[in-house]
């Protein structure tokens, strides 16, 4: 059997839930020439304990909690955007669920403010889940989902 018949299609940009977040039907984008997965934070940083507080999104996006996150596992790596300049990320390993799928990923912590997704799925989580990326599609496993409901 090769990639083709088990792998999933995925279109450029869908939507997600991450569960241990509290986050649901965030709008995700599916972006095959990044690496690392990413989430907007507008608050990432350890507290004297070494613990790492994460507040997801921020105020101007409608699924904004507010509520801070702490992790006490995770891990730095230096990551490289798309402008070209690296910076050191704290990386956090958790939940998605895209349709009626649950996966582990892994997600690099940064500020997306500016950015018209709050979260880009990268090419290692794509890669790994067997997805293959149609680019004329959008939500289309999130509509699917709802046509079997």
């Amino acid at each position: 059997m090769d990639l083709t018949e088990r792998a999933t299609i995925i279109g450029r940009s869908d939507k997600a839930d991450f569960p241990r977040l509290e986050l649901a039907k965030l709008n995700v984008k599916i972006d095959s020439g990044a690496y690392t997965s990413a989430i907007h934070c507008c608050k990432i940083g350890e507290n004297p304990n070494g613990i790492l507080e994460v507040i997801f999104l921020d105020e101007q996006d409608p699924k904004y909690t507010g509520k801070l996150f702490q992790f006490r596992e995770f891990r730095t790596k230096m990551v490289r955007s798309s402008n070209g300049v690296s910076e050191e990320r704290y990386i956090i390993k958790t939940k998605i669920r895209i349709a009626t799928e649950t996966y582990d990923i892994n997600l690099s912590l940064t500020f997306r403010g500016d950015m018209r997704f709050p979260i880009l799925i990268g090419r290692k989580f794509l890669s790994r889940n067997h997805f293959v990326v149609n680019p004329r599609l959008k939500n289309h496993l999130y509509k699917k989902t709802l046509k079997k409901h």
